[in-house]
């Protein structure tokens, strides 16, 4: 009986046999109990991996395993129900199917309307993500798109579905919902042929819903109206779909009502789904091409690429061709999303997957560009994508000089995975070498931030965000500039041009006032103004880009208590009354501290930035004069006091002349020192002037 113990439980167990009985029966039966349990466990094993080998194809079953009853694993006898069979049906969902049984499709709604809820929930009842493997925001793998609760990266993932009777491959991809990310949005949507249109039954349609509607429109997807959240106490789902009908223009006679939370209608949206969206065309026996959706760079087997295939099949072990870059690589690996990476043989038109190739140089691979074979390449490429044109820019420099080239690569590596991010290198000298950079709004800049500072361990400064300002020259030459320190001088400039944004924004009736005179303060012109419902407006505006990227959209939710929303479209340059305000200390001009703004908002700013300085610039020997200027005009100044010797100090008596002597011989050494004198701004000053700058401009 010792045989099974452990040394611990032995010993005691011999030091117990002179004891007295009850003590070793108990001991006896402790053991009794902890061998029971062992056993249990691992029939238990046996049984989860008897099922986990019955999914896995043929191939790759051991199929000369002994066929005697003793032998045989025990199966569970429960009752077969309709999850246990969509369960047992996503086990197999690397089996093939015929292209009409494919259904590629994504989801697009408003932020926080509860696309990543309703993909775990897909996920759960189709048995491709097993239930104790189940979390919260599942294909939201970043740990910032946790924390914030936002999904910031397009995810794939393939299920399998049965109905009635036959089985159905359904490639999902969930997109991110914030406006800054729509890009990714209209990336997702040219790998698929319909959407489900996700609507907040409490909320209703909001703006980047209709901004989302109008892409899928455009790609010709079919559209799938879902009302979320109706077990909500606040819900209205009759209000909502009139709304919908009314605002966006779609039949919502068979929308579907569900709540992702509780498990409500996902039975009827996978039915929707393969009834109400169009299977992708049979084209096989064409040249292959399939088009690059995304793509990441893993240190180990390099850019990894995602990929829907539009013709031809694409098998492990062929010679691919990347018809943008002219680049040719093997295919080491090909599978499918599910949600992880999956290793299959073949794909064919109409699948989504991804495939490694040792693929070291990040340039060699970018998104919309098109593979195809490399012995049988395809007559023309894939349309691609519409590239993306960056709105807002900052410049990122490392806190360390030495960390530059490691922000370069980190640069590179992640413009891979978010095509819309644009930088090129720049040197401040006040802050040396880094990059200026390009994004598609502030949240697009702060998350990319945080991922290079995460993910690559990097400490960074940014400058206040900007814009690209056309600037025409008496000569007649155009100049774009996103940094003041390239602006002409005043008199080689004619006129300055600033991007303008139309600027869409629906609101309850109750904050229309409020968010119309926070337009107006940001040099608003009023364009539009519409009733949605009874009690929902929509407020068009024209603005400046440059107004809007800074805390436009805190004070929108902060006057409207979080009801509001907004989207907002490039509309052109428009010529402003701009001017360029430099800030001079000692009389030297320190450029990076320079900036562009409107003159109305000059001197305000400009007294901002002298006080703030006036706080972190330490005294000198010498009075410093801090002023803000526009050309050669001071509209704002401040002076640093000298730090002063007490001279006076042994004279304690005696003539006033003798005094004023010393005052005087102190008073021209102070010129003296002035003159040739050079004031440090120390780095701190400057990184609390670009957060002031943030906040004023």
């Amino acid at each position: 009986m010792a045989a099974g113990l452990s040394s611990r439980a032995l010993f005691l167990s011999i030091n117990n046999n002179n004891n007295n009985n009850y003590h070793q029966h108990h001991c006896s039966q402790t053991f009794r109990f902890s061998f029971e349990e062992r056993r249990r466990r691992r029939r238990r094993v046996s049984r989860s991996s008897s099922r986990s080998f019955s999914s896995l194809p043929l191939s790759l079953s051991t199929s000369n395993r002994d066929s005697s009853p003793s032998s045989r694993p025990v199966l569970c006898q429960s009752s077969s129900t309709d999850l246990d069979v969509a369960a047992q049906a996503g086990l197999d969902r690397l089996l093939k199917v015929p292209v009409s049984r494919i259904r590629n499709f994504c989801i697009i709604a408003h932020i926080d309307h509860g696309k990543s809820t309703l993909a775990d929930k897909l996920l759960q009842i189709t048995g491709t993500v097993l239930k104790r493997e189940m979390k919260e925001q599942f294909l939201d793998n970043m740990d910032l798109e946790r924390e914030r609760g936002i999904t910031i990266k397009l995810q794939a993932a393939r299920m399998r579905y049965v109905f009635k009777g036959e089985p159905y491959c359904l490639n999902l991809i969930d997109t991110p919902g914030h406006v800054d990310f729509s890009y990714e949005v209209s990336r997702s949507l040219a790998a698929c042929e319909g959407a489900l249109l996700v609507v907040d039954a409490s909320q209703g349609v909001e703006a980047q819903t209709l901004a989302n509607v109008y892409l899928a429109l455009e790609n010709n997807l079919e559209i799938i109206p879902v009302l979320n959240k109706i077990d909500l106490p606040g819900a209205e789902p009759d209000r909502v779909v009139q709304e919908i009908e009314e605002v966006v223009g779609l039949d919502c006679s068979n929308a579907i009502r569900c709540s992702a939370k509780e498990g409500i209608g996902i039975t009827e949206i996978l039915d929707a789904i393969v009834e109400r969206i169009p299977p992708p065309k049979d084209t096989a026996e064409r040249p292959l091409r399939a088009l690059i959706f995304d793509s990441y760079y893993d240190p180990y087997r390099g850019v990894i690429v995602y990929f829907r295939v539009i013709d031809g099949t694409i098998k492990k072990g062929d010679r691919i061709y990347f018809m943008a870059s002219g680049k040719d690589y093997f295919a080491d690996e090909v599978g499918v999303l599910s949600p992880n990476q999956l290793q299959v043989e073949e794909l064919f038109a109409g699948e989504v997957g991804y495939l490694s190739a040792s693929i070291r140089s990040v340039a060699d691979a970018r998104v919309g560009d098109t593979i195809t074979h490399y012995s049988r390449k395809a007559g023309n490429s894939l349309p691609g994508y519409e590239e993306a044109t960056p709105m807002v820019f900052c410049g990122l420099f490392p806190v360390d000089a030495d960390q530059f080239p490691e922000l370069r690569d980190a640069l590179e590596k992640l413009q891979l995975n978010d095509a819309a991010l644009k930088f090129e290198p720049e040197t401040s000298s006040a802050m040396g070498f880094g990059f200026r950079c390009g994004f598609l709004g502030l949240l697009h800049m702060e998350i990319v931030q945080e991922r290079l500072e995460r993910e690559y361990n990097l400490s960074l400064i940014t400058t206040a965000p900007s814009v690209v300002y056309r600037v025409t020259c008496v000569n007649g030459d155009t100049v774009e500039c996103s940094n003041p320190s390239i602006l002409p001088e005043p008199g080689k400039r004619r006129l300055i041009e600033e991007p303008f944004v139309k600027i869409e924004m629906l609101t309850p009736k109750d904050y229309i006032g409020p968010l119309m005179e926070l337009a107006q303060d940001r040099r608003g012109e009023f364009k539009e103004m519409k009733y949605i419902t009874e009690i929902r407006a929509s407020l068009t505006y024209e603005l400046p880009l440059a107004e809007m990227v800074g805390d436009f959209f805190d004070q929108l939710k902060s006057r409207s208590k979080g009801y509001a929303s907004m989207e907002y479209t490039f509309v052109g340059y428009k010529e402003s009354e701009l001017l360029k305000l430099d800030i001079q200390i000692n009389g030297d001009s320190v450029e990076p501290l320079a900036t562009i703004v409107h003159r109305d908002k000059a001197y305000a700013v400009g007294r901002a930035l002298t006080q703030k300085l006036k706080e972190l610039i330490p005294r000198q020997m010498f009075k410093v004069p801090i002023q803000a200027c526009i050309g050669s005009k001071v509209i704002a100044s401040e002076s640093l006091s000298a730090i002063r010797k007490d001279v006076l100090s042994k004279c304690y008596g005696g003539d006033i002349s003798r005094k004023k002597k010393l005052l005087k011989k102190q008073a021209e050494g102070k010129k003296r020192m002035k003159a040739i004198g050079k004031v440090d701004v120390p780095q701190e000053a400057f990184m609390a002037v670009l957060k002031l700058e943030k906040e004023v401009l």
